[in-house]
């Protein structure tokens, strides 16, 4: 994916609006649902961290709000010294929303670093089939 591909700009775009004013650590997402539709989120943190939001959380609740429900991929930007991965609760929250197929960008704001698909990156993840009986 290129830095000129309309996800990536969405996430890029998502990125520069990010609210991190306590870690100093910007994070933008970009969902391309299964419909063809963009949405983006950025993270938005609160002085009482558990209340703010990550960037795949605002982008998922951008996607239902839009009346969307199935991610087909996402690109996942932040500038750190390391490549950075979704956290476990976005990980849960990608995993109702995705399937194992689903395409996790990875990158910077100067481009993707990395294609993982959602299996590689939660192989074994919770899912409805565990409360069927």
């Amino acid at each position: 994916m290129n830095t000129s591909h309309p996800l990536f700009t969405a996430a890029l775009q998502a990125f520069h609006q990010a609210y991190a004013p306590y870690s100093g650590f910007p994070v933008g997402a970009a969902i391309l649902s299964s419909e063809g539709r963009i949405y983006a989120g950025c993270n938005v943190e609160n002085i009482s961290y558990p209340c703010g939001s990550c960037a795949e959380q605002s982008a998922i609740s951008a996607m239902i709000t839009g009346g969307d429900r199935h991610i087909q991929e996402i690109v996942i930007l932040a500038d750190g010294k390391d490549l950075i991965t979704p956290c476990g609760a976005c990980l849960q929250r990608l995993n109702e929303f995705g399937t194992p197929e689903t395409l996790v960008h990875l990158g910077t704001p100067q481009g993707i670093q990395k294609t993982l698909s959602l299996a590689q990156l939660l192989p074994f993840g919770f899912n409805d089939k565990a409360l069927r009986k």
